[in-house]
């Protein structure tokens, strides 16, 4: 989105191409079983390329990758925007019905699955026009199903040397779907330039990410979030990442801090919120490796900012970005973190506060989020009303209600769509969440309104108790219980913003990526 001519580009030259070329023997990959050094990487990816040219793949074709963390991902990542074509990562973890949806949405030609994905996937793939499908997983003597070739033969006759296509800055790059926590994901596409972008203005200006570290995201590849932490931020200063291609385990994630020793550590609030119950549970715990803990997502309650730094003596730098701008556009700086801010604007981005009829507001009102960078989409695919009404002359509409303190830093209010309205007033969810999770018996809350009998809006909580209370207190899902979170709200909250019922539930409904889907709570 930002001005000026576009010049030639091509993210896998920048991230793959010239740190195999400065230092082939670093390590670029841990947590496979052998490390991969950059220069055996560039191979990866120059091999996925060339198959893929050779599959008959071109520039503009789009590639499907339902496939987990791992160099494989990286490899065929690369490998398709090496050639111009445009690489599509989904969630390995999904539904047929969602990659039905991906597969006719993308009009994918190709696509490579794990075996993990195959059941899901092959039920989806009836019917669609796909050139080539590849088998990616371990290696077995049971034949390929039919219509595919597995990954090793695939392979097996791909050149290792690759040049990379004359893409300009300007030309699609991948998209990337949104998590869909409101509904059908949507693909943003992105362009060459603005991986380059968010590795300078928040990897380079705001981490002070160097070639040293070592990082470790617990957000997947196949989120916008995860995608940076896990794979080109780190690529961009020939730093180490830490993949792991399961799903997100809290004793999973504290085994490979302690055996891997990453310097930077990246989760989503609903996983530090885990994290921290767990290790009250007596699970053992040692971040002493790492620098700097990173949230994003959703914005992190200031409770569990707190309870980390007295546990870990970790500011968390909690952030705000999203799928339409790559990676984080707000973000809190090392030493400067305050609970409950999502700190201020990145380098190069603009953001600002405009009521319903786009009027900047005053500061310590709650308002509309707009933001303008280098690393905004260029628009939603096959979408153009949509992208009309998301994109206005450079400035995208995030979705979120915000506001901005005197000193400048930004606080969460909620999805424009979770806000409720109470007597009047509006009311923050995540003020009130924050709230319930003083409470010792809460681990995690989300509100929602619900229509009472007059008709009219009211707050209502929905808790995920502590599985596992300190010795000499039980917690136990009770009316007496739910009295108590309520009046304990009524300590912290004006009246008119605490809940009025709460429901206790075993888990809360999440996106893949982390995020609460409050919709299933409003149903």
């Amino acid at each position: 989105m930002s001005p000026g001519p576009a010049s030639p580009c091509n993210i896998a030259h920048h991230f793959i191409d010239l740190p195999a070329s400065n230092h082939p023997t670093r390590i670029a990959i841990v947590g496979e079983p052998l490390p991969i050094t950059y220069g055996d990487l560039a191979k990866m990816v120059n091999r996925a390329g060339n198959a893929l040219l050779a599959s008959g793949c071109r520039p503009g074709d789009r590639v499907l990758l339902v496939l987990p963390d791992s160099a494989e991902f990286i490899a065929a990542f690369f490998g398709a925007a090496k050639i111009g074509a445009i690489p599509v990562p989904v969630n390995p973890f999904a539904r047929a019905a969602s990659y039905a949806h991906y597969l006719e949405d993308s009009g994918a030609r190709f696509a490579l699955v794990h075996q993990i994905a195959w059941q899901e996937f092959s039920a989806a793939r009836e019917g669609k026009p796909l050139a080539a499908v590849v088998l990616v997983g371990p290696e077995t003597e049971t034949p390929a199903p039919s219509h595919c070739v597995k990954w090793s033969r695939w392979l097996a006759d791909a050149s290792s040397n690759l040049a990379a296509s004359a893409t300009l800055s300007s030309d699609i790059a991948f998209f990337l779907y949104t998590s869909g926590s409101g509904g059908t994901p949507k693909a943003a596409v992105h362009e060459h330039k603005n991986m380059l972008a968010t590795s300078a203005n928040y990897a380079h200006a705001v981490l002070g990410l160097a070639s040293d570290d070592i990082t470790y995201s617990v957000s997947k590849l196949f989120f916008a979030y995860g995608l940076g932490n896990g794979m080109y931020l780190p690529l961009s200063v020939g730093a180490r990442t830490i993949l792991d291609p399961g799903r997100p385990r809290v004793d999973r994630t504290l085994e490979i801090v302690a055996r891997h020793h990453p310097t930077i550590f990246f989760a989503v609030p609903t996983f530090y919120a885990a994290l921290l119950s767990e290790v009250e549970r007596g699970l053992p715990a040692d971040f002493s490796s790492v620098r700097l803990a990173v949230s994003a997502g959703e914005a992190l309650p200031a409770e569990i900012f707190t309870q980390f730094k007295n546990r870990f003596g970790l500011e968390i730098l909690d952030g705000i970005g999203s799928t339409e701008m790559l990676h984080m556009f707000l973000s809190s700086r090392s030493g400067q973190a305050r609970a409950g801010s999502c700190g201020t604007a990145v380098p190069s981005t603009q953001a600002r506060i405009l009521d319903e009829v786009e009027t900047p507001v005053c500061s310590d009102q709650i308002g509309n989020l707009w933001v303008k960078g280098p690393s905004a989409l260029r628009e939603y695919w096959n979408q153009p009303e949509l992208t009309a009404r998301t994109i206005r002359d450079g400035w995208v509409f995030t979705g979120d209600k915000f506001w901005c303190d005197a000193d400048g830093y930004y606080h969460h209010s909620g999805r424009c769509d979770d806000m409720l309205k109470v007597a009047g007033k509006w009311v923050s969810p995540g003020e009130v969440e924050n709230a319930l999770l003083g409470h010792a018996a809460v681990a995690e809350a989300a509100v929602v309104g619900k229509l009472n009998a007059l008709g009219l809006y009211e707050p209502v909580a929905f808790v995920v108790l502590r599985s596992s209370p300190p010795p000499g207190s039980g917690f136990a899902s009770s009316a007496a219980l739910a009295n108590e979170i309520i009046d304990f709200a009524n300590t912290r909250l004006a009246a008119y913003k605490c809940p009025r019922s709460v429901i206790f539930l075993p888990e809360l409904p999440k996106t893949a990526t982390g995020k609460i889907q409050r919709f299933k709570l409003r149903a």
